[in-house]
Formats: structure tokens, sequence, C-alpha cells
């Protein structure tokens, strides 16, 4: 087994070998590229981003600045969109499903070292999955070997050191389940602001002038 594939594998391994330095290197040059973009030069940015990212990745929008370790790591599923600010630390492997929202400054590590003082210098890595259509809020921690579940939304400051299950609203720190996403989710919007077909139907005209 090589130290690439203890990494995945999840056993302790160290990263300045096999050529890791080198590819964070080059993983840089991109994020620095991206980065750099402007609205003035999307084109450049998403050539740019399909290099940086998992070849399995679908279509995302990824707002600039945006930090990672590798890219190659990453895999962004269709429709998925990441805010500004966002740092990805992606030793391990961070699968994001399809329609993720990230609002801005979210943290996700999959890496971690040991707690023993003497082993420091070591690592491992545990993979992050965020299932379909979730929420992450605001200045969010995600930590190794955590799982999200499918429509859950994760509130702003929070830090999930566990899994989080489908379809709920979980916050704080460390990140617990609040409550499960209900049928008067599907009514209103925002406290008492119902949601109303007519209004719908305006904003959509205005879209469409």
């Amino acid at each position: 087994m090589n130290m690439h594939e203890r990494i995945m594998a999840g056993k302790l391994f160290t990263d300045m070998c096999e050529g890791m330095p080198e590819e964070r290197n080059e993983a840089k040059r991109k994020m620095i590229a991206f980065n750099g973009t402007t609205p003035d030069t999307l084109a450049e940015r998403m050539k740019i981003q399909k290099e940086m990212l998992s070849e399995e990745s679908g279509t995302a929008w990824i707002e600039p600045p945006f930090y990672f370790c590798y890219g190659k790591h990453i895999i962004l599923g269709e429709g998925t969109y990441v805010n500004f600010n966002c740092n990805f630390v992606d030793d391990g492997m961070i699968i994001v499903g399809k329609n993720v929202m990230f609002d801005p400054a979210v943290t996700i590590a999959t890496v971690g070292h040991p707690i023993r003082p003497d082993m420091r210098e070591y690592m491992y890595t545990a993979p992050v999955i965020i299932e379909d259509n979730v929420w992450i809020g605001e200045n969010v921690t995600i930590c190794p070997g955590v799982t999200i579940g499918e429509n859950s939304v994760i509130g702003a400051g929070s830090v999930v050191v566990k899994d989080i299950p489908a379809n709920c609203i979980a916050v704080g720190n460390p990140c617990k389940v609040l409550r499960q996403i209900s049928a008067h989710d599907w009514e209103y919007y925002y406290k008492d602001r119902k949601l109303d077909a007519e209004d719908l139907k305006e904003e959509k005209a205005l879209r469409e002038d």
C-alpha cells in the first residue's frame, strides 16, 4: 500500500512524499488563477473550475475566493452553489450531491491528527458526504467523517461533528437536530410569510421580462 492508498483507506499518513507537495502546488496555482477571475472572465473561470475539481463533478457555481488543498478530491453535484470564502480541506474526499447550497465561509475538513502530542506529525482522513438538496448556513464547520442527509438544513455557525439525518433542521455547537422539516415549511418560507401562488407568479414574470 502506497501513501496515496493509505490516505484514502483512513490510515495514518504524512504528505511530503509521492509527489504530494507538487500536487498541492499545482492545485494552488489553479486556485489562485480561479480566485483571480472577474465577472468579465466567466468562461475562463469555468474552464479552471473544471480542471481543478474531480472529473466526476457536475455543473456547479463557485463564487471566488474559494480555498482547497488538492481540488481533485472534491466532487460537486449538478446545480450546487458555493458562496464566497468557503474552505474545503480535501486531503480526503468531499462528496457533495445535487442542488446543495453553501452560504459564505463554510469550512469542510476531512483530515485530523492523533490526540497524542508525540503523534501529531501524522494525519488521517475520513470523507465528508453531503447529500442532495442540503442547505449549509454561514460559518458552518463540518468535521471529518460526517454525512449530512438529503434536504436537511444546517443553521449558521454550527459545528457538525456527527452525522445529521435527512429532512431535518440542525443547529448548534455541537450541531444537533432541532426539528424535522414539516408541513409548515411547505406553506411558510419565513416566520409568518406565507408562500403564495400569485406572488410567485409575479416574481416569475419579472424574471422573464
